[in-house]
C-alpha cells in the first residue's frame, strides 16, 4: 500500500477524512490537504484511472487491519487428518479398539484416513481390504461421511471419513 511520498501518480481521486468525495487533485495538493489535518494520504485503489486516495490516519488503519485479521485467524478451524491402520484379517476386538479411536478422532472435528496394509500374498485378496473398509464406515455413518472411496496405492488401501458438520 502507498503513502504519502511513495504515491507516484500525478493526480488522485481524494477522498476526505470523514469520507467525502473532494474530486481530482494533484499529488501535491492532496499532500498538502493531508499535512493540514495532520495525516496520511493513503492510496486504497491503485488500478482505478485516476487512482484513489484517502486522507487518514494510516497507523490507525494499520493497527484495525491487523486485528481484524488476528479475529479472522481466531475463527478458523484447522482440521488434522488422523490415520488408522487396520490388517485385511483383523479380529473383532482390534477392530472395535481401532473404531473407537475413529471415533473419537472424528468427534473432535478431525478427519480419518483408515488404511489397511497388505502383506506378502494377501494382495490377492484385497476384497477383504474394502470389506473392513466398508465395516469401519457403516460403524462410523451417524458421525461421519465417506470423502473418499476406498482406493488401492501400491501395496495399501485408504478411506477417508470426514465428520458431519452440525447445522
Amino acid at each position: 500500500m502507498f503513502v504519502n511520498e511513495n504515491i507516484r501518480a500525478r493526480e488522485v481521486r481524494l477522498i476526505g477524512a470523514n469520507g467525502d468525495q473532494i474530486g481530482v487533485k494533484s499529488k501535491q495538493e492532496a499532500l498538502e490537504m493531508a499535512r493540514n489535518a495532520e495525516l496520511d494520504l493513503v492510496m486504497v485503489a491503485p488500478n482505478a484511472k485516476p487512482p484513489v486516495c484517502r486522507i487518514m490516519d494510516y497507523g490507525k488503519f494499520r493497527y484495525e487491519q491487523q486485528k481484524k485479521e488476528k479475529e479472522a485467524r481466531k475463527n478458523q478451524k484447522v482440521i488434522n487428518i488422523k490415520e488408522v491402520r487396520l490388517s485385511p484379517n483383523i479380529d473383532d476386538h482390534d477392530f472395535n479398539t481401532k473404531l473407537k479411536n475413529a471415533r473419537k478422532f472424528l468427534s473432535k472435528g478431525d478427519k480419518v484416513k483408515a488404511a489397511i496394509r497388505f502383506r506378502g500374498r494377501a494382495i490377492t485378496h484385497s476384497e477383504l481390504g474394502r470389506d473392513v473398509l466398508m465395516k469401519l464406515a457403516k460403524e462410523c455413518e451417524d458421525i461421519s461421511t465417506i470423502e473418499a472411496k476406498p482406493k488401492m496405492e501400491g501395496r495399501s488401501m485408504f478411506l477417508v471419513l470426514a465428520p458431519v458438520e452440525e447445522k
